[in-house]
């Protein structure tokens, strides 16, 4: 069951500092996340949970917006336990803004070793608060989902004025941890890279998988369907491949786009869309899905047309589904998608180089099978297990650190 945190956040006197962890005693963990929407950094804590080691660690989870609850189900079916910092659970509107003073009184009452942050509002909020009467030997790990850059001046700047008190970093890919200054972290050795990967145990493959994912997203069985996964934001500049969209179909026309997610820009996008000429079924908005690896079969050709990225977790799921894939050079992806070779890289915000390669891909069934073939078999490479396993060997090192 979902947790509200307590209305009342006003201090109370503390429990003593936390003792040291019997041989054989499980850790309490609190993974601290922003909200728990339907996005790639949330789907992760989803696919970390499915493989946690339950016989050395007791983690509970925590989030800020009480509206962004969509991955809240999945967590409680993973035996994770939730508490809604910001509300009660679902409420809509702006989160109560006590909600630092209420993650202070749940770690302290719950009495964590270790706080795993995941975005950075609520980690400053943890670096600040997370210490003093009752909450000493707290320590912090925090995860770096994206590249410093896309954050706001304000968030930089309160993220790196309290950096240091991070006991460990994660970065999901090494581009990521490229973005974050020396100058904030001082951590040397304690900045780890962890290429995190897709759970896609049990998702449906072959022929029936296709046809049943084209009845769901309502396209022709025999069209060549290029597909996108992503929140419909600026980050993710959808509108850039709408453009390419429409000028492929001038030597394609029978190509379909779908676009998965929901977010701020759908009326624009779609308005953009009617503009171009993309009506009578060219384009697809399928909005916020929980089925997206049932709908992977039903597509040909995977593209992500973003200005920034992390790494996505969107990506390695259609690699791990074997479609080659059209993105741009941003952020990690070149990390996992070699050009040519698993599918193709484009620059950011270039409607004809995203138009081209689309196009070659579309337009030759040989080489969308070879790429699909060689990602995945690439994607063999992408362990949400063996992620998992390097994020608790930082949990063992920061709180055999804390122990001496």
């Amino acid at each position: 069951m979902t947790d509200a945190a307590e209305a009342d956040p006003a201090a109370t006197p503390g429990p003593a500092p936390l003792p040291h962890r019997p041989s054989g005693a499980r850790t309490r963990v609190l993974w601290l996340a922003k909200g728990l929407g339907r996005g790639g950094a949330e789907q992760l804590l989803v696919n970390c949970a499915r493989h946690l080691d339950r016989d050395r660690y007791e983690v509970e989870v925590a989030y800020v917006l009480p509206w962004k609850d969509a991955l809240v189900p999945a967590l409680e079916e993973a035996g994770i336990r939730v508490h809604c910092l910001g509300g009660a659970h679902g409420t809509p509107g702006r989160a109560d803004p006590r909600w630092p003073l209420r993650l202070r009184r749940l770690a302290a009452e719950r009495r964590y070793r270790l706080v795993h942050t995941h975005m950075p509002v609520p980690a400053v909020a943890a670096r600040l608060l997370l210490r003093g009467p009752g909450l000493r030997g707290v320590r912090l790990v925090h995860t770096e989902h994206n590249m410093w850059e896309r954050y706001r001046t304000a968030t930089r700047w309160a993220n790196a004025a309290t950096y240091r008190r991070n006991d460990a970093v994660i970065a999901v890919s090494r581009a990521v941890a490229e973005t974050v200054s020396p100058r904030a972290h001082r951590l040397g050795d304690r900045l780890t890279v962890v290429h995190h990967g897709p759970d896609l145990s049990g998702a449906p493959t072959g022929p029936h998988a296709r046809a049943s994912a084209r009845a769901l997203l309502g396209v022709p069985g025999d069209a060549v369907v290029v597909g996108s996964v992503g929140n419909l934001t600026a980050k993710k500049d959808q509108r850039t491949l709408l453009e390419a969209h429409a000028r492929l179909r001038r030597t394609h026309p029978g190509t379909v786009l779908v676009l998965v997610g929901s977010g701020p820009l759908e009326g624009e996008l779609r308005g953009r869309a009617a503009a171009l000429g993309l009506t009578d079924g060219a384009v697809v908005f399928a909005g916020s899905r929980s089925d997206v690896p049932a709908l992977l079969p039903g597509l040909d050709v995977f593209a992500l047309s973003s200005r920034q990225e992390g790494l996505p977790v969107a990506l390695m799921e259609a690699m791990a589904s074997g479609l080659p894939a059209v993105v741009t050079r941003v952020g990690g992806m070149p990390e996992v998608l070699d050009d040519g070779d698993q599918g193709l890289l484009v620059p950011p915000a270039d409607p004809d180089a995203l138009c081209r390669a689309l196009a070659r891909l579309v337009g030759d069934d040989g080489l969308r099978a070879r790429m699909g073939a060689a990602a995945r078999e690439r994607s063999r490479s992408f362990d949400v297990a063996g992620a998992q396993r390097a994020v608790e060997a930082v949990y063992e090192q920061v709180l055999g650190a804390g122990r001496r």
